[in-house]
C-alpha cells in the first residue's frame, strides 16, 4: 500500500461506528498531540472484554484485514477468538496499516490508559488518544531510536502545554 492510500480517519470512523472500545496510541497519537512526525500506520490499544473483542474482530473480518508482511497464504481470521490469544497484531486493511495491541510495553492497564486519555476530534470523528504521559511511557519502554526522538518532542509539547495552561476564573 502506498503512503497516499493511508486513511487513518477512515479507519477511526469504522472502529467508532462498529462500537469498538479503543484508545489511539503510537505515532498517530503523537500527531494528535501536535507532533510533526509522520506515520503511516494507526496503532490502537483495545479493551480486552468479550463484547469488545467481538466488535473489533467483526470489524477486522469485514475489512478483510490481513497479516502484514506475510506473503504466503496462511489461514488467518482476525476474529474475537484470535484476538483473545494475541498481544499485538500488525494488519493491512483497505484503509491502511493497523496495529492492534492489548498490552503495549510501558502502558498501564487499559482502563487506566482510557481514563487518562484525551477526547480529540479528528476530521469529523472524535476518538480517545493516549495522554502525553502514557504515550511517553510507552515510547520509553519501546526504546527504538525513532521512539527516543519522539520522546524529546513529546516532552517539549508537554512543557509548552504546562506554560500556556488557560487560567480558570
Amino acid at each position: 500500500m502506498d503512503a497516499a492510500d493511508f486513511k487513518p480517519t477512515r479507519l477511526l470512523e469504522r472502529l467508532t461506528s462498529a462500537g469498538v472500545d479503543f484508545v489511539v496510541i503510537g505515532g498517530f497519537a503523537g500527531i494528535a498531540h501536535g507532533s510533526a512526525r509522520m506515520t503511516y500506520d494507526l496503532d490502537i490499544l483495545f479493551a480486552p472484554d468479550t463484547g469488545n473483542l467481538d466488535a473489533l474482530g467483526g470489524l477486522l473480518v469485514d475489512l478483510g484485514a490481513k497479516l502484514r508482511g506475510i506473503e504466503e497464504d496462511v489461514p488467518f481470521v482476525p476474529d474475537s477468538r484470535t484476538l483473545k490469544q494475541v498481544r499485538v497484531l500488525t494488519l493491512d486493511t483497505p484503509h491502511g496499516p493497523l496495529d492492534v495491541l492489548v498490552e503495549p510495553s510501558g502502558a498501564p492497564r487499559y482502563e487506566t490508559v482510557r481514563r487518562r486519555a484525551e477526547r480529540v476530534p479528528l476530521e469529523g470523528v472524535t476518538v480517545l488518544v493516549a495522554s502525553l504521559d502514557d504515550l511517553i511511557a510507552m515510547k520509553r519502554a519501546a526504546g527504538r531510536p525513532k521512539d527516543l526522538l519522539d520522546i524529546e518532542e513529546l516532552e517539549a509539547i508537554r512543557r509548552l502545554r504546562k506554560r500556556v495552561k488557560p487560567k480558570s476564573g
